[in-house]
């Protein structure tokens, strides 16, 4: 059993001087949503997602050793010119993980990075963001301790990732991910995602998500303060309870392919996730009119032409519109000529399922 004490870097066979790499790292979407936490962002239940293949961040880290190392060092860039706002975050990640990478105030970072989806979309770019600058770190890493295996990077990578962003460690390595104990999936742990141990059915094979951009204004509530409301939550006991048995549920619908039960599953726990916010204290409502309008308008889409198409929501107003690729045509037809309009500027993101982090040099 991995420990975090386990993550604690303390000897390097090599010197680096100076260096840079660059990755690559896919946002993702939960099916078994994780919604609360523990301290040291430990999630209160199991969640399972798809990593996706086209909204990734890209983030390219430069680093030179330097002679004071009592500070952090860095600058940020995003598309190439300096972003300010985005440093405290930076800095509060770097000093989460400095226990688990002391030799990080030994070099001055120039990290340069940018999203292949809108900034400012409503998609969460904290995971994919996060995900790309712990694959850099790692890197740099396994430069100073070249022995390091594969396993050990990646793991390490997932766990540095979830210090900065909870889902973060979901999109690292592999297509379905769970992250969470579950006695079900060998290898499962709080601490990083790991690949789903099994083979998924061919029905699931680049399962298509095309996201529809309902709002891309700033969320009036934040995750981090949804999560933090689950603490004295009246229905969140019952919740963490649900979660694990669904995540079996699905563990054997990804399996068997049942399609209809995946789509059942899949939006029950949809509107549960926004049915903890709507039922927490404060509460709130992070869907728009237009979320819900697309929702009735899928649900009739479906129960009309029998086409598997179903939905899924992050924690906000855009709606992730799922299913598989042999009815592509169709569903896209769908939802240019019905659902487009419900869009902010008419936007959406066509994406599928992908493997996770690369390497770009």
């Amino acid at each position: 059993m991995i420990s975090q004490k386990d993550f604690i870097t303390t000897q390097y066979s090599t010197i680096v001087n100076q260096g840079n790499f660059a990755w690559s790292a896919p946002s993702n979407i939960a099916l078994v949503k994780y919604w609360g936490k523990k301290q040291d962002q430990i999630p209160a239940n199991p969640s399972v997602s798809f990593t996706l293949k086209n909204c990734k961040t890209i983030t390219k880290l430069a680093f030179t050793k330097k002679e004071d190392t009592t500070n952090f060092s860095f600058d940020l860039l995003f598309e190439g010119k300096p972003k300010e706002d985005f440093k405290p975050k930076i800095q509060k990640f770097l000093e989460r993980i400095e226990t688990y990478c002391p030799y990080l105030k030994n070099y001055h970072f120039t990290i340069d990075t940018q999203n292949t989806f809108p900034h400012s979309s409503g998609i969460a770019s904290s995971a994919s963001g996060m995900a790309a600058l712990a694959m850099n770190i790692m890197s740099l890493e396994k430069e100073l301790n070249p022995t390091m295996t594969e396993e050990f990077f990646f793991q390490k990578a997932s766990f540095l990732a979830r210090l900065g962003s909870g889902s973060a460690c979901r999109s690292i390595k592999g297509s379905v991910v769970v992250w969470g104990k579950h006695e079900e999936i060998s290898g499962s742990s709080d601490l990083f995602g790991v690949e789903f141990p099994t083979q998924i059915h061919p029905n699931f094979n680049n399962y298509q998500d095309t996201i529809l951009l309902v709002d891309k204004g700033e969320k009036q509530v934040s995750s981090s303060v949804g999560h933090d409301l689950m603490h004295n939550h009246p229905y969140a006991e019952q919740r963490f309870l649900q979660a694990p048995q669904n995540l079996s549920k699905i563990k054997t619908i990804l399996v068997a392919g049942n399609i209809d039960e995946f789509i059942q599953l899949v939006e029950s726990e949809a509107l549960t996730l926004h049915s903890m916010m709507m039922t927490s204290m404060p509460y709130f409502i992070l869907m728009k009119p237009n979320t819900l309008e697309i929702l009735n308008k899928i649900w009739k889409f479906r129960n009309e032409t029998k086409i598997p198409v179903c939905f899924t929501l992050d924690a906000g107003a855009n709606v992730h519109v799922l299913y598989p690729e042999n009815v592509r045509v169709e569903t896209l037809k769908f939802i240019k000529d019905e659902l487009v309009g419900y869009c902010q500027n008419g936007q959406y993101i066509c994406d599928e399922i992908g493997n996770g982090s690369e390497i770009l040099n």
